[in-house]
């Protein structure tokens, strides 16, 4: 027993120096940026008082102004070394996390939330490269470890968010942003430990082989509509929860916090069974179905008394966490696995086009659905989540028969 729990807590810590530098840079990065994912909205609404319309608007722009991002950077890591990269990403992002103090008004606002969003979407496109190198065999199940952790960092986050929305001051929330932008400067120091990545070697065939590859780029479209579901749970449920139901305020917290708990424990596990681009189109399939219901359930929350309001929730927030899991292991499979290796940033930067359209057109959409035309709208969007999980087996099976066989050397088309 005692050498049983001993091999389980080992398994807790990454097998080697590289990784567990990364695994430490992200845990301080999420620490950070949970307190923003858990409210930052709610700063923007109710400490600097922008209408969440003009919120979503501005969160729209950054997105698009993120998308193309991604690719560029990835592409500069893939032929110059990804720590360098992947450093400055971390320093701009918490440049521009720290203006938003500064951001009274739509344009300063837009402004500074473009510089954070597109700096967080070349971060993640420049941090790729580093996961396949130093991944080891399997790099998507390093990627999963990651995301565990990430949710350990967004769940202590979402403690000090919930403290600054129950306290609801200007003070409170700024010091919530400006911890936030710390985070991300701690979070670039701690990758300095890391070895240096040499460049990729430049493959034969166009340079932006990516932007050729049309099975990937449906997949990407795909998971950028699935990826909306994020903004769920950091927008849509914190407005709908405040204004349209009689749950208490520190619920907010509290969802992010249960939510993340639970991705800790399974999204390991849960990354292990999707082994395969088959698997993962199966897991694109079963979160769609499990944000349907988790829509549903939230959706029914409003004009309910305060008990029911909160279960109904959580219950929402607990299925849709499962359909997290799935989705997530997906991607991180279908992406890496379907990416070569000599093109991995810039194919992993296509693949964020995905998160980037989520940013771009997520708050906006769920704003305009869930919280404006109110429980309708959430029946709407939970319908949307599971037409695209329906349509995923088919685009990953299209992907795979255009995969080169072993030894054949082809390009995208």
């Amino acid at each position: 027993m005692h050498q049983s729990l001993r091999q389980r807590l080992a398994g807790l810590v990454p097998e080697t120096g590289p990784q567990r530098v990364l695994a430490v840079s992200n845990f301080v990065y999420t620490v950070g940026s949970g307190v923003y994912l858990t409210a930052g909205v709610l700063f923007f609404t109710e400490a600097m008082r922008l209408p969440a319309a003009q919120v979503g608007v501005g969160l729209g722009i950054a997105g698009v102004a993120a998308l193309v991002v991604g690719i560029a950077v990835g592409h500069l890591a893939d032929r110059r070394g990804g720590r360098g990269v992947y450093v400055g990403t971390l320093v701009v992002q918490a440049v521009a996390t720290a203006a938003f103090v500064l951001a009274d008004s739509f344009w300063l606002f837009v402004v500074a939330v473009c510089a954070a969003m597109g700096a967080k979407a070349a971060g993640l496109a420049a941090r790729s490269p580093l996961i396949r190198h130093f991944g080891g065999d399997r790099p998507q199940q390093f990627r999963a470890y990651l995301r565990s952790v990430t949710n350990v960092g967004v769940s202590l986050g979402a403690l000090a968010a919930g403290w600054a929305v129950q306290v609801g001051s200007l003070t409170a929330y700024q010091m919530m942003v400006l911890g936030n932008a710390i985070a991300f400067v701690a979070a670039a120091a701690v990758l300095v430990r890391l070895p240096a990545v040499p460049p990729l070697p430049i493959a034969g065939g166009p340079r932006w082989s990516a932007l050729r590859d049309r099975p990937y780029l449906l997949l990407t479209l795909l998971d950028g509509v699935m990826a909306i579901q994020f903004k769920v749970l950091t927008v849509a449920i914190p407005l709908w929860l405040i204004g349209s139901t009689e749950a208490p305020r520190w619920l907010v917290g509290g969802t992010m916090v249960l939510a993340t708990v639970i991705v800790v424990v399974f999204q390991v596990p849960a990354s292990r069974a999707i082994d395969s681009p088959v698997a993962g189109g199966r897991a694109y399939r079963r979160a769609g179905v499990a944000f349907l219901i988790s829509c549903s359930l939230v959706g029914l929350a409003a004009g309910v008394p305060a008990g029911v309001a909160a279960t109904l929730v959580l219950a929402g927030v607990v299925v849709h966490t499962v359909g997290e899991l799935w989705h997530a292991a997906a991607g991180f499979e279908v992406s890496f696995a379907l990416a070569p290796v000599h093109a991995t940033g810039q194919y992993l930067g296509v693949f964020g086009l995905g998160a980037g359209l989520s940013e771009a057109f997520g708050p906006g959409l769920l704003i305009a659905l869930c919280i404006t035309w109110g429980r309708p709208g959430w029946f709407v969007v939970g319908v949307m989540f599971a037409l695209t999980g329906l349509a995923a087996p088919a685009a990953v099976r299209w992907a795979e028969s255009r995969q080169p066989q072993p030894g054949v050397v082809v390009t995208a088309g």
